[in-house]
């Protein structure tokens, strides 16, 4: 099915560096090794906290796929807790993967609400799933946030998780992001751009982005199935499985 863009490239951003470590020399002999090449992947990092803004409410208001590539880079604060969205997939009105099918319930009713709030439901009872609410107040439509990577709070990120770890099995996927964050489902409906409890901040944007489908929907609709609205940051190992079904935008 040939996909329509109802969004914009996002701008440019400067390429994480990674430090490599100095070779080993035995002073006695004058031999020197090569150090092994770190086998963990880098932890991101980002300017000075302090100096970067929460994001507006004028910003999440917008079709759910036009604001899922431009969540990607952005930061989810939370207490001593910062991740960076590496991941996402948009869900949208009349969609028949989205939440927003079943009408106005108790469970999906913050979906309806203002674009901005968080959207916090279970996966079969276990997994927390954090979104974010697009569009206007009664559309229906968010982007569930799929990974992330660690910036700031490892030790508590990896005490929430139960894995002393810094791979990406840490936060590639959407109930390990939010463990991660310690949030449960009476953070739903919580308002992003206000201060305190759960931020998105502003945060370095991508230089190449992957698209493809989205993840577990096989109950939807051929063309909801098949559609290209999950993105992912280019060349970072913070990505969920499957990464295949990902091709550069």
């Amino acid at each position: 099915m040939k996909q329509t863009r109802r969004f914009k490239r996002v701008s440019i951003a400067k390429p994480i560096k990674k430090i490599s470590k100095p070779n080993d020399c035995d002073s006695a002999t004058g031999i020197c090794q090569r150090s092994k090449p770190a086998t963990k992947p880098e932890i991101h990092s980002v300017p000075n906290l302090d100096e970067i803004k929460i994001m507006p409410r004028e910003f999440f208001e917008m079709d759910a796929l036009d604001l899922a590539p431009r969540l990607l880079g952005k930061l989810l604060r939370r207490d001593d807790v910062v991740l960076q969205i590496t991941e996402v997939e948009a869900y949208r009105p009349n969609d028949s993967a989205c939440h927003a099918r079943f009408g106005i319930t108790p469970r999906t009713a913050p979906v309806f609400g203002q674009g901005g709030h968080a959207y916090v439901y279970l996966c079969y009872g276990l997994h927390t799933m954090l979104n974010v609410v697009a569009d206007k107040q009664g559309v229906g439509a968010a982007v569930l946030i799929r990974s992330c990577a660690p910036v700031i709070g490892l030790k508590t990120i990896q005490q929430r998780r139960g894995q002393i770890t810094e791979k990406p099995v840490l936060l590639t996927g959407p109930g390990k992001v939010g463990q991660a964050l310690g949030i449960s489902t009476d953070w739903s409906n919580h308002s992003l751009y206000t201060p305190g409890g759960l931020e998105l901040l502003d945060g370095p944007e991508p230089d190449k982005i992957l698209i493809g489908p989205r993840v577990g929907i096989e109950y939807a609709l051929p063309e909801h199935v098949n559609a290209l609205w999950r993105f992912a940051i280019a060349g970072t190992p913070w990505i969920s499985a499957p990464k295949n079904t990902l091709r550069p935008l």
